[in-house]
């Protein structure tokens, strides 16, 4: 049998998506943006450990949500797949490659926050209230909320930025049973998540989820959990013995990033500025202690180690 030909579809801030005949294969870069403009500089690494975290994640939680993952294990990713023909190898994609089904996408993203935090805190402060939900009065930044909020996004095409909208405009765009599931599911993710990182002294602050549709066979659809899930990139996890409310707990996520360059003068128009050594290198372990925190391995069992033997 022949092998399947291979070919590139489209190039995101971190990923590139690359077609095999009804799959898809999801290439994450060691690419980092801020305010949606992407950086000239690379964090080693970071590609793998997203990767990794997914990985991790898509795996355990299967019985909470059907997902989109076949595969991250790179022999069994790349097989049957003529990656020379796109132009690629495989120890360019060992390690931060993830074979998918194809989806279609659900135009909007899924947030999920359970502490007053970024953009939800910036509104509360001015309205007592996040992305139109209404919240209890004197709440001080990063504090618990009450219960977990589920406040959609429309996605953004690229290099704009997404818009927060009400539940009820999702209600409308999608209709009431697939917004509601959307809800549900978003939900029980961010539940599963933050018990998981509690019990390795994490707190999962807010997440980003993406969900897409495939036929079911019998003519109706079924709903899978896609993209990237949990990760760094997507979600905000702080230490839990750092964690105070009243200020901007320390963060595995990019914020150091964000801070580095709003304090350089940035104004967050394009074309982004590169990052010191000092910044990357720092980035990096963040990501890192990520890793090996959320999955409770060491990033040598991913990357480089027996997944590629």
């Amino acid at each position: 049998m022949s092998p399947t030909p291979v070919s590139h579809l489209a190039a995101g801030k971190v990923r590139d998506l690359y077609a095999a005949g009804d799959e898809l294969l999801l290439v994450a870069s060691d690419r980092i943006s801020t305010y949606d403009v992407v950086h000239p500089t690379p964090i080693p690494d970071k590609g793998r450990i997203l990767t990794g975290v997914s990985a991790f994640w898509f795996d355990r939680l299967s019985g909470v949500t059907p997902h989109h993952l076949v595969s991250a294990r790179t022999p069994e990713a790349l097989a049957g797949l003529d990656i020379a023909g796109a132009g690629l190898d495989a120890d360019r994609l060992a390690g931060r490659t993830m074979r998918c089904r194809r989806t279609r996408v659900v135009p909007f993203e899924c947030v999920v926050r359970g502490h007053l935090a970024g953009s939800g805190w910036v509104d509360y402060r001015s309205t007592g209230s996040v992305c139109g939900i209404p919240l209890p009065s004197g709440l001080r930044e990063a504090d618990a909320l009450p219960e977990p909020i589920f406040t959609p996004a429309t996605k953004a095409a690229h290099g704009e930025h997404d818009e927060n909208v009400s539940f009820a405009a999702m209600v409308e765009a999608l209709g009431a049973p697939l917004a509601v599931e959307l809800r549900r599911r978003a939900l029980a993710v961010f539940a599963a998540g933050a018990a998981h990182a509690a019990s390795v002294g994490l707190i999962l602050a807010d997440t980003k989820l993406e969900f897409g549709l495939i036929d079911d066979g019998v003519g109706g659809e079924e709903l899978l959990l896609i993209d990237e899930v949990l990760t760094p990139d997507s979600s905000r996890y702080w230490p839990a013995e750092r964690w105070a409310p009243g200020g901007s707990p320390p963060s595995f996520d990019k914020q150091y990033v964000r801070d580095h360059v709003s304090a350089a003068g940035w104004d967050r128009r394009p074309p982004a500025p590169a990052l010191p050594d000092a910044v990357v290198d720092a980035t990096r372990e963040r990501y890192l202690e990520a890793y090996e925190r959320v999955t409770g391995q060491p990033f040598a069992r991913w990357w480089p180690g027996p997944l590629d033997g």
